[in-house]
């Protein structure tokens, strides 16, 4: 270790290999997958410096034998050494077992304080010297032996979690956030599959029992009640009994319909920007393709709250299901995501929460890259309510969404706020004392 020239008197750089109590590494290696089980972590799950919600599992016999090269504990760092490099995070205290294209960092007690060392991953002083020593010209990758020889910036041990609990503080405060908007648009859904799939408020109508009975085999007559009835001036907008129809038992009066009779398509208004030209154009605004969002942008097409299903490239999930976002604000849109709102009392949320559910893998083509066309998504089969139904639901649902909306805007800067400490802090540019100020005056 040596001392460093460009960091604050007292801090020194020290090899990732010199810093390291452990360096346990698992490329190369495939394990034999389960359906449940221990979580396998990925590297495509270790994303913006979380993992994500693992898919993956091995069999909990197999979790010793897998994970002979080093057990893995509670905050050790996950860095992934390709497709993609260098995305960073920090484990918990969950169960869990490492997959190819993953080495978990230790720091050695006293040294490297684990927390600091993701953030110090997660900085430009490190991303570039991981780039530098990667190799390959299709998808870049790091050796371990070039791992070894990044070079970490090491401010005295206590200013290091003093520095760590700055950022892990926002951190927590974003992944609350996370948590809520999760729960919210959890109860949302849990309403709509109440009214729109289950049918509840119309099995509960107090006839309900004799319309089932008519149906013996019918899933209505099968179903346990579901929940509580639902007030008298909402219960009165449905009928009091399910019909047989084409497409199975639905309430009196619903029909069968398509997805084009409840949205307006607003794809006109795209226009999709190069990488080099957003290169040119950076900016504050959000600029979405078919599954998230590519860059920020100096101006926006789009000011309002709408729907985004993707319509070529990333458009279909594993289970046929169509892949959605719903966004809201000032904000750009490419070419590769159908922009929707709703109609016929149908709100931009109603229209979230059906999309889905909705089974898009026959309605999708291409071999190569899967598209949705605008009348394939226009002749997507849904059972259509009556339109005083619909808007009664919107509004039942508008005030968690509100909530959910409030939540994922304080995240956003909370998200922000760290993003700018951080190169600020792991430099030594900002010292720990401003940066407790300006997170305390966060709302």
């Amino acid at each position: 270790m040596g001392e460093a020239s460009t960091f604050p008197n007292g801090w020194r750089v020290g090899t990732i290999e010199d810093s390291m109590s452990a360096i346990i590494d698992y490329r190369g290696k495939t394990p034999d997958k389960t359906s449940h089980g221990v979580p396998l972590i990925t590297a495509k799950v270790v994303k913006a410096g979380r993992i994500m919600e693992p898919d993956e599992f091995i069999a909990e016999s197999e979790y010793n034998a897998w994970m002979r090269r080093g057990m893995v504990h509670a905050g050790d760092v996950v860095v992934t050494t390709e497709a993609p490099l260098g995305e960073v995070a920090q484990l918990d205290n969950r169960k869990v077992a490492l997959a190819q294209r993953l080495i978990a960092l230790r720091g050695k007690p006293g040294v490297l304080d684990n927390t600091f060392l993701r953030f110090s991953m997660q900085s430009a002083f490190v991303q570039d010297q991981l780039r530098a020593r990667a190799s390959g010209t299709t998808v870049l990758g790091i050796r371990q032996s070039e791992l070894r020889l990044v070079e970490l910036p090491l401010p005295p041990f206590p200013e290091q979690r003093a520095i760590a609990g700055v950022l892990g503080a926002l951190d927590d405060r974003v992944e609350v956030n996370r948590k809520t908007a999760r729960v919210l648009e959890g109860i949302a859904r849990a309403v709509f599959t109440s009214w729109f799939v289950d049918f509840d408020p119309v099995r509960r109508h107090p006839h309900a029992r004799h319309a089932a009975a008519s149906h013996p085999g019918s899933a209505a007559a099968r179903r346990a009640p579901g929940p509580a009835p639902l007030p008298a001036d909402l219960a009165a907008l449905f009928p009091t009994r399910l019909v047989d129809s084409p497409i199975g038992e639905v309430p009196e009066g619903w029909r069968a319909s398509n997805l084009g009779e409840v949205i307006e398509i607003h794809d006109s208004k795209r226009i999709p920007l190069s990488s080099q030209e957003r290169a040119a154009r950076p900016g504050p605004f959000r600029y979405y393709g078919a599954a998230g969002i590519v860059d920020h942008v100096d101006a926006y097409l789009f000011d309002g709250t709408y729907l985004l299903l993707g319509e070529d490239g990333s458009v279909v999930d594993d289970a046929g299901r169509p892949v959605v976002q719903y966004v809201w604000g000032q904000f750009w849109v490419n070419n590769h995501a159908h922009v929707l709102t709703g109609t016929r009392g149908f709100s931009i949320e109603h229209l979230y929460l059906l999309a889905q559910g909705l089974n898009v893998k026959p309605f999708v083509t291409g071999a190569v890259q899967p598209k949705i066309s605008q009348g394939n998504l226009k002749a997507i089969p849904i059972v259509l309510a009556p339109e005083p139904v619909n808007v009664a639901f919107g509004k039942v649902i508008a005030p968690l969404f509100a909530r959910l909306k409030v939540a994922h805007d304080q995240s956003a800067t909370l998200a922000a706020l760290r993003d700018a400490l951080l190169p600020k802090l792991i430099s030594g540019e900002l010292r720990i004392a401003d940066a407790e100020k300006i997170v305390g005056a966060m709302p």
